[in-house]
């Protein structure tokens, strides 16, 4: 039973992905197992890619209608329009009736279908109807929140659409435009450019690549990047994802630059038959998903537990197991959290639709609680904490005195490369003293390239001027440019690198970096007509002559200290990671106020074992000179600490520790592999909406945690009574009906706790699930209301004669409205650490709902309707008692309240 339950309950409690969805539907509703469905349509997509591997570029290209300038603008369109969106159909909202039937399906709503089934079976019309409109108000609910934050979010996340880059032929016929497509919009035939950074938005055919290295590990689970090629080179037998000249959705470029032909897309795509075997290479729980499995077991076993005991019990003094049976199956549907999914749900889009007001697109429900649960953040420096308006400030030769020749090379690189252009190149050809257009651009013909990488961070270009000569220019950080040359220019004077000259070069560098200047050095070399090449490569990056630097000013942005004190103040601990140099890095932090102390670089930690990289990162705030897999080793270490890591970055090099963290975020204007890990996007600048997020996030949790407190407590309490007058009394407490009603009527009064008030004390520090204090609160607040039900019992038994078999309806009417308005008090007791309704009121939807609650509940027994539900009217003397006892209740909580707090805190 308890394995049965716990399949159940982990499938409902994994990610609330729609693709999540597809993949339980398909399984339950009794279609093949995942990953064998399509297996026809994956060989066919296979052998169709294999065929566009070995088929000449040319005649592919004619079998698409399409030609290397790309498709005409009418055509795309007539093909988007028959063919339609280049989109995977799980990517899609599920029709409704499936998405109905998966709000039904969890073990709560399976257990309350039994005990109705049952009733229905021992012809008890009522308890059915009861019992069937607790499944109903929890589908339905559920199945509304779910719709509307489904769409909150779809429509929030088109706000925030990847783009590709594609070719149209000329209106003049003398080449190609490049056009900016969403990549939805993409055909077969489309011709698209691709540069480090891009995501491959459908299955292609490599046309030309330069030094392209994609990262396929979404479909093949590795880590290292792929080298590809325009021609494959493999053999006849190699697999489809082994073939070199093709690119798969999915899929993303590391370094390079190529042109491809779009060959499917869309359901057609590799991707798309692959989904289901994608989407099960995830990292696992998040720290939501965790916490939410860790908690709700908590109840489930104390479910397992109670009920059979209210069972054994019952049964023994009663004598009636049949009557036992139902009053245990009662109090277990009584025990689980049956409105828990659609609380969760609704809380979590609440947060998502105020964080949108913010310019803050949440493109997963649950990345609101782990905003809130986030201790550490830790953040780039470049375009995160500055301005992201970087500036050529300086141009100088190695001696720091100002060089144009420097500035000219440094701008003929810029121009004529055609990989990544980060906000260093577009400073360098956006530089108000250069307006070398007219002189620069037509009297130098570009040759080819060597594109950027992480590992060089380097580029080079190869251009000629009509002479002999080949001109390679080559840019990038200082020491990797130091290591590839030979000499260094002053003027006319070409000079050999000794050692006395780099320790001049370093000195001028570190006094630019002092400045907050960040430092790229420019080199050349003349290639003679004898080394001339119609191709070059890395091998070529040798024996250059350095030329001089060009230095870039990237102010903070002003929002950035006030930001961080915010944070701090929240508890939140910001550290930076970035692949800058030491002295810029200190600059910056200074700026911002960041204590930087010692600052740890990339290679101090490269040889380290993963326990000395734990309690390194515990020491330090600042890393600097860090390569992609370092940040990414830096956030794993930190979450094995036990931290709610955050990662903020835009960059490429930031991809992999987006996605290690528990919540990656990014900006609207990031490279398209960052966008697509992160979980929250910022369509502005500002990083004070990161404060505003972690307040927003710890707002949702603390409302999922007072109905999971408050459900945890209650329930609690009611067995400890029932328990106690199963002992005692010659009949029921309460008939199983009796139960079911009050049940049903305590979960309408909660519909409204996502909407409710949070005290500002409960913001100021990162909450997380903590199953261990639930427990000890059930413990500690669930016996109080048992004992005023106790109390309800003696005055019932004693004061109003309800102590006959005669006269059980008056003593569980009696205990049913104390109990109901004993649970919904309990909802304002238990909601705040303050005095409720005096120093912390609630908000107005959830006080109007308790209310109503209240008077339903007093209704039922003194209505026409009493002999339905077999109730009936309580004398007007009975509502005095209860009105000191829920008095008492009231004051004895606020009491143990105060005690508990102090000694255990108030989370």
């Amino acid at each position: 039973m308890k394995n049965v339950l716990k399949s159940f309950f982990e499938s409902f409690l994994r990610s609330r992905r729609m693709l999540h969805h597809f993949e339980r539907w398909q399984t339950l509703l009794g279609s093949k197992p995942v990953g064998v469905a399509s297996a026809a349509m994956r060989a066919d997509i296979a052998k169709a890619l294999a065929a566009a591997s070995h088929t000449d570029a040319g005649e592919l290209l004619s079998r698409l209608d399409s030609s290397p300038q790309g498709l005409g603008e009418t055509h795309a369109q007539a093909l988007r329009k028959r063919l339609g969106s280049n989109e995977v159909r799980h990517e899609q909202p599920l029709p409704w009736w499936t998405h109905l039937w998966q709000c039904y399906r969890n073990p709560f709503n399976l257990l309350l279908t039994v005990l109705a089934l049952t009733s229905y079976v021992t012809e008890d019309m009522k308890a059915t109807l009861v019992i069937g409109s607790m499944v109903v108000l929890s589908t339905v609910l559920r199945f509304l929140q779910e719709s509307r934050s489904n769409k909150a979010a779809e429509r929030l996340k088109a706000m925030v659409s990847n783009a590709a880059t594609v070719l149209r032929p000329a209106p003049d016929a003398a080449g190609a435009l490049r056009v900016e497509v969403p990549m939805r919009d993409l055909v077969p035939g489309d011709v698209i450019a691709l540069s480090a950074g891009d995501m491959i938005p459908a299955d292609c055919r490599l046309l030309g690549a330069k030094d392209l290295f994609v990262s396929q590990s979404a479909l093949t689970g590795e880590a290292m990047p792929v080298e590809k090629f325009s021609i494959d080179r493999g053999g006849p037998g190699a697999g489809v994802l082994e073939r070199e000249n093709l690119l798969f959705m999915g899929t993303n470029v590391i370094s390079g630059t190529a042109t491809a032909l779009i060959v499917h897309t869309g359901d057609r795509t590799f991707f798309g038959a692959l989904a289901q075997r994608v989407t099960a290479t995830d990292s696992g729980a998040s720290a939501f998903q965790a916490g939410i499995n860790r908690v709700s077991w908590v109840l489930i076993r104390f479910m397992l537990v109670m009920a059979p005991l209210v069972l054994v019990i019952n049964g023994v003094a009663k004598g009636d197991w049949w009557e036992a049976a139902l009053f245990a199956l009662s109090i277990a549907v009584g025990l689980t959290p049956e409105m828990l999914p659609m609380i969760v749900t609704a809380t979590l889009a609440k947060g998502a639709v105020v964080m949108s007001r913010q310019n803050v697109i949440v493109k997963r429900l649950e990345a609101i609680h782990n905003f809130g649960a986030m201790d550490v953040l830790c953040t780039d420096k470049t375009g995160t904490l500055t301005q992201d308006r970087i500036v050529l400030e300086r141009h100088t030769n190695a001696w720091g005195e100002v060089s144009d020749h420097v500035l000219q090379l440094a701008y003929l690189n810029s121009f004529h490369q055609t990989g990544l252009k980060n906000l260093l190149d577009k400073a360098v050809l956006s530089h108000a003293e250069m307006q070398p257009e007219t002189q620069l651009q037509t009297a130098w013909r570009k040759i080819d390239e060597v594109p950027f990488d992480f590992s060089r961070r380097r580029m080079s270009v190869v251009v000629e001027n009509g002479g002999s000569e080949h001109l390679l220019i080559c840019k990038g950080a200082l020491e990797e440019i130091l290591s590839v040359c030979t000499f260094v220019e002053r003027g006319t004077e070409v000079l050999a690198l000794d050692a006395e000259l780099l320790a001049r070069i370093h000195r001028v560098a570190s006094e630019l970096n002092a400045q907050g200047l960040r430092v790229v050095a420019v080199a050349s070399q003349a290639l003679k007509a004898e080394a001339r090449k119609p191709a070059y490569g890395v091998a070529d990056e040798s024996g250059l002559t350095l030329l001089g630097y060009v230095a870039f000013l990237d102010p903070p942005k002003e929002s950035t200290a006030p930001a961080l004190r915010a944070l701090a103040d929240h508890g939140v601990a910001v550290k930076v990671l970035t692949g800058d140099n030491q002295l810029v890095t200190r600059k910056v932090c200074g700026d911002v106020g960041i204590e930087a102390g010692h600052i740890v670089l990339g290679r101090e930690i490269e040889d380290l074992r993963d326990d000395e990289l734990r309690a390194l990162v515990e020491r330090h705030q600042v890393f600097a000179k860090l390569t992609p897999a370092h940040k990414e080793r830096i956030v794993h270490a930190l979450h094995a600490n036990g931290h709610v890591v955050g990662f903020m970055g835009d960059g490429i090099n930031d991809a992999p520790a987006l996605r290690a963290a528990d919540i990656g975020i990014s900006v609207d204007g990031a490279v398209d592999v960052a966008k697509e890990s992160a979980d929250i996007i910022l369509l502005e600048k500002s990083l004070m909406v990161l404060e505003q997020g972690v307040v927003e996030g710890r707002r949702t949790f603390a409302n999922m945690l007072k109905y999971i407190k408050l459900t945890a407590s209650s329930n609690f309490g009611n067995v400890f009574s029932v328990l106690v007058a199963s002992a005692f009394l010659p009949f029921l407490p309460m008939l199983p009906l009796h139960l079911l009603v009050q049940n049903l009527l305590y979960d309408v009064s909660q519909i409204a706790i996502p909407f409710d008030n949070v005290d500002p004390e409960f913001l100021r520090k990162p909450q997380s699930w903590n199953p261990a204090d639930l427990g000890r609160f059930m413990v500690f607040f669930g016996p109080l209301s048992s004992v005023f039900d106790i109390m309800t019992y003696a005055v019932m038994w004693f004061t109003f004669s309800a102590n006959t078999v005669a006269n059980q309806t008056l003593f569980q009417s009696g205990w049913f409205v104390e109990g109901l308005l004993s649970q919904t008090l309990i909802v304002h007791l238990i909601r705040t650490r303050k005095i409720p309704f005096l120093q912390s009121r609630a908000a107005w939807p959830l006080l109007a709902m308790g209310a109503a609650i209240a008077v339903a509940g007093i209704w039922l027994p003194m209505g026409r309707l009493a002999h339905y539900f077999r109730l009936q009217a309580l004398p007007l003397a009975y509502f005095p008692w209860l009105a000191a006892m829920l008095a008492g209740y009231a004051a004895l909580t606020q009491t143990v309240k105060g005690w508990y707090a102090r000694r255990y805190g108030w989370q």
